[in-house]
């Protein structure tokens, strides 16, 4: 599914930022991992404020910029941004970065606009695979602030990666306009984010981050674009008014998405690592995902998915990591339903909710059926294609997450076979 193009918001915030500037270039890590954050001072970290998965999003264009427009979760201070070539089939320069915040549509509030460095540099080539961190950028960042990242590649090609389905207006322009304020050369409107996949600040080690794992209905589709209605940005507005320590989300939803095939991008076992475990600061998993492999009729079987799960749980327990689990949801209407395939969704949503093997669950399934039909979403939640929820159905999946499950303190690694 793609993303159409939407109305514009606007939210102002203050940024105060300044970066030194060198100029030799900078390369990523070759073998794909992102840059190592500085040593944080004692008593802080780096926490994902910002997070999208990375798929394949056409081809690279050369001399393109483009300003994306995004919405931050945890607030702090020292910016870093992450930039994905990690499915490029070659080595990618980016020659500038900027990040500033919006005033409306693809201008920015003056002054707020700064140049991004990688390694003290003001490129960066990242390899075929890999991924690079920006410099921390000083100054304070505010919660719910839409941050504005403008990037330049003067020579591209081959695969770009990026996230397809932003449910956010971007803009695009030839040539490098990324250091400029004003939007009078940021004329395309586009529907995906090209290249950035992660923004994080730095902010007390109390504080920690939570990662939503998971398809479509993570990803956002049917809910309100420009809007910021996905169920996990809601869920970031929840976690803003409460005194807990999770303040971060990352919304890690791909439409189309499985758990155990590729396709729709790479599953949630061949992402994990990348999408999820590597973020820094994350205490918690929400997995929510499964639909598209039972509907996909293609013989996987309620045992596969919980095998799949099992080890998701195990590597993000692995990892230190604590997991929710969120029951599959109805569908019922959708071409793809039928009784096999309800047969395999209630088998999983069983594991799920009595297994044991999750650190907590959240049952999406009870929250968004009919009580007349437990096999359909309740119309009043329903966006009109009788599986993905509206704006009602996410506020109201959000509301439904226990907020304690997410404060994971999870130490050991017994439990891990």
């Amino acid at each position: 599914m793609r993303a159409g193009l939407f109305r514009a918001g606007c939210l102002l915030a203050v940024l105060v930022c300044a970066a030194a500037v060198q100029t030799t270039p900078a390369t990523a890590n070759a073998d794909g991992s992102a840059t190592a954050a500085p040593a944080a001072a004692a008593g802080r970290h780096d926490v994902v404020t910002w997070g999208a998965s990375a798929d394949r999003v056409g081809d690279a264009v050369a001399d393109r910029s483009y300003r994306l427009i995004v919405r931050t979760s945890v607030a702090g201070d020292n910016l870093r941004v992450r930039l994905s070539n990690a499915l490029g089939d070659r080595p990618l320069t980016f020659d500038s970065a900027y990040a500033g915040l919006r005033k409306s549509g693809a201008e920015l509030v003056p002054g707020t606009n700064k140049r991004l460095t990688f390694g003290g540099s003001r490129s960066v080539t990242i390899p075929a695979g890999a991924t690079a961190y920006s410099d921390p950028l000083p100054g304070k960042l505010a919660a719910a602030a839409d941050l504005v990242v403008s990037v330049h590649t003067r020579s591209a090609g081959g695969p770009a990666t990026g996230h397809g389905m932003a449910m956010q207006t971007s803009y695009a322009a030839t040539g490098d306009h990324t250091g400029e304020d004003g939007a009078a050369n940021w004329t395309e409107r586009i529907g995906s984010w090209f290249y950035l996949d992660a923004v994080t600040v730095r902010t007390s080690t109390a504080v920690g981050a939570v990662v939503a794992l998971g398809d479509s209905i993570t990803d956002g589709w049917q809910s309100s674009g420009d809007l910021n209605r996905r169920w996990p940005d809601y869920l970031a507005r929840r976690l803003a008014t409460t005194d807990g320590p999770v303040k971060g989300v990352a919304n890690e939803g791909i439409s189309g998405n499985k758990v155990l095939a590729d396709g729709a991008g790479q599953s949630a076992l061949n992402r994990l690592d990348r999408d999820v475990l590597s973020h820094p600061g994350v205490r918690t998993v929400f997995l929510f995902e499964g639909v598209n492999d039972i509907k996909a009729h293609t013989g996987v079987t309620g045992a596969d998915m919980i095998a799949g799960y099992r080890q998701i749980i195990a590597r993000a327990h692995q990892a230190g990591k604590c997991v929710v689990g969120a029951t599959v949801a109805p569908f019922k209407g959708w071409s793809e339903w039928d009784a096999a395939a309800e047969s395999v969704r209630q088998e999983v949503n069983e594991f799920i909710r009595s297994s044991g093997e999750f650190d907590a669950v959240t049952d999406f399934d009870r929250i968004l059926r009919s009580p007349y039909d437990h096999e359909r979403i309740l119309p009043v939640f329903d966006g009109g294609d009788r599986l993905h929820p509206n704006d009602k159905g996410m506020q109201a999946m959000a509301d439904s997450v226990d907020l304690d499950s997410l404060r994971c303190d999870r130490t050991s690694t017994a439990d891990v076979p």
